[in-house]
């Protein structure tokens, strides 16, 4: 009796003090939104933005509230905020320039040649642009060559190697443990299985990345090359030479960069820009600080932006939830949302993904088509929008896409792993069935097999089912696309093109930035006084609080330890038990370098 006393005590104890810490940040929280939306910041003149090139970036960032109180926090950078800080400033008369702090950047390379874009596009207005870093890797690199004049530290390097692709298969640790795989797929460049079965590239998955990765270097060398004078053949000599590594009188010498200075002496080049004397400070404005200025923007109609990023689930993943998911469940609520607010004139659907669920997919691409025949939808496709992503774009009136944009990706594929070899050989469980019918063991609330593999007619079902799948999705491009079903069938078999190459095949509509996706929509919609909005909002700190409480985040760090090696694959195996067995996703799991 005593010890249970002590547990419902210890229960109550631990719900009132869960409850107290909710209200403590909640009050916190409601405080600084309060602030945050009652004054914005009043700029000084003569400053200079400073945009800090280190960490990851995704469409949105949100604010990792656990990882502030765990002390894991990654340092994210919001596509969204650095684009409008950068687009406000350009307008801004106190900004007199940009400052780019440069180390090393997580992020694909369309993200990249977007802000790339978006300071070129700032350097028109007459507003100089300072690059300095002490390391460059090369997304950050060739983000500075957009600047006026670029800076390293005398013993400070820049990574210029070119870019490779390493697939990782796990054919053989899956072997170990009895565990073997039966695919079902269509379309030859639909490779993503090849990670489960083989141990190295097929020759058409060889072409298809080899094509990929030459695509984007070249396109990477053509705008280096421009904006610093170095031929592309001295530019893929010096690649392949690894000068990197040969100190920064080299790479001055090689016109990588205009001047080699510590990080206490950019400050005076900064100044010198700015008219100022040594002794003055310089008022230096941060990308948080810039969105907060005060300009009178929001005039005219609403052009909602919303967000789309991670693998394509139907209903939200607890585990690994630290990682941008598209959930259908949600996504089609908003759309459906979007179409019943008369405020918002048009809507423009920013998309990176390689896909996912081709289920979830399809629920997608119904409200999509279901919005867009209410007010204009248009597509802007950033780093990847592939498979099942460009599945759901289908249903929108219009689709930009930046050069290095990965789309198309026309295919499915089930991989399912059989576990019958674990089970009965590594674990010694022993399996009997009996049924009322043939194949009464097979079932698609369960369909991975522990006793047995498929027999010859569940794998024929599961065959169709894959068919049918694919025949639908190539209807939907064929209907989107305007164009026949054997016109789809020539660009589809899963195969994967860059921007530059979709646009000849009339995957997309026009090759362009974000912003030419917003003036788009704007067209569209015939307005001529318009704002945007950002219409999807990132997780905020209540939900990450509470998702405590399924241990979420402290599980998937303990699998992360535990597994060490392991932890990709015990994750692969995860998701595919979670998700539905039709796959919509790019055909490669890509590492890029």
């Amino acid at each position: 009796m005593k010890d249970f006393l002590k547990n419902v005590l210890a229960t109550i104890i631990g719900i009132f003090l869960f409850g107290s810490l909710i209200g403590f940040f909640g009050l916190i929280s409601l405080i600084g939104m309060i602030s945050s939306k009652s004054a914005g910041t009043t700029l000084q003149d003569n400053s200079v933005l400073v945009l800090k090139l280190q960490g990851i970036i995704n469409e949105q960032a949100s604010d990792n509230f656990i990882g502030q109180i765990t002390g894991h926090q990654i340092n994210q950078i919001g596509m969204n905020e650095m684009m409008s800080a950068i687009k406000k400033a350009k307008n801004d008369k106190h900004i007199q320039g940009i400052y780019l702090e440069s180390g090393f950047l997580s992020a694909d390379w369309a993200t990249v040649q977007e802000i790339r874009g978006a300071l070129q596009d700032f350097r028109k207005s007459g507003k100089w642009i300072i690059a300095y870093g002490e390391r460059f890797n090369q997304p950050t690199y060739y983000i500075s060559t957009a600047a006026n004049k670029v800076y390293l530290n005398p013993e400070g390097m820049i990574d210029w190697h070119g870019i490779a692709a390493q697939p990782e298969y796990y054919k053989d640790l899956f072997a170990k443990f009895g565990v073997r795989f039966q695919i079902f797929k269509v379309g030859k460049y639909k490779s993503y299985t090849e990670t489960f079965t083989e141990d190295k590239m097929s020759d058409a998955n060889r072409e298809q990345m080899s094509r990929i990765i030459n695509g984007l270097w070249s396109e990477v060398c053509t705008q280096v090359s421009q904006s610093r004078h170095i031929s592309t053949s001295q530019l893929n000599q010096y690649a392949d030479e690894i000068v990197s590594l040969d100190g920064g009188k080299s790479l001055l010498k090689k016109n990588f960069v205009d001047g080699l200075l510590y990080a206490d002496e950019i400050k005076s080049v900064v100044k010198k820009r700015l008219g100022l004397e040594d002794d003055d400070m310089i008022h230096q404005v941060s990308v948080a600080e810039m969105n907060k200025a005060i300009i009178n923007e929001d005039k005219g109609d609403k052009i909602a932006l919303y967000y789309c990023e991670g693998s394509i689930i139907d209903k939200a993943n607890s585990l690994n939830n630290n990682e941008p998911q598209i959930v259908a469940s949600k996504v089609c609520k908003d759309l459906e949302d979007m179409a019943n607010d008369d405020r918002i004139k048009a809507v423009v659907l920013r998309i990176n993904s390689g896909g996912g669920d081709a289920y979830a997919s399809e629920q997608i691409w119904h409200y999509v088509k279901k919005l867009n025949a209410q007010k204009p939808v248009v597509v802007s496709m950033s780093g990847m929008a592939a498979s099942g992503a460009y599945y759901m774009s289908m249903g929108a009136r219009w689709i930009v896409a930046q050069p290095t944009t990965e789309t198309g990706s026309i295919g499915i594929f089930a991989a399912i792993p059989d576990f019958s070899g674990l089970m009965t050989q590594k674990l010694g469980i022993k399996f009997d069935e009996i049924g009322t019918n043939k194949n009464s063991t097979f079932s698609m609330n369960n369909p991975i097999p522990m006793a047995r593999p498929y027999n010859e007619d569940e794998a024929k079902a599961l065959q169709r089912y894959v068919d049918r799948g694919y025949d639908l999705f190539c209807q939907r491009v064929a209907d989107g696309r305007k164009l026949s079903v054997n016109q789809v069938h020539e660009v589809a078999q899963g195969h994967v093109f860059l921007g530059t190459d979709a646009i000849k095949l009339k995957l997309v509509d026009q090759l362009g930035s974000m912003d030419d996706a917003i003036q788009k929509a704007a067209s569209f919609a015939k307005l001529k006084n318009y704002y945007t909005v950002d219409y999807s909002q990132p997780t905020n700190w209540i939900d990450q609080l509470l998702g405590i409480t399924e241990d979420s985040n402290s599980l998937d760090e303990q699998l992360r330890l535990a597994l060490g090696e392991y932890y990709t694959p015990f994750m692969m195996l995860r998701n595919i038990k979670q998700h539905e067995v039709l796959q919509a996703r790019i055909p490669y799991i890509l590492n890029l370098y």
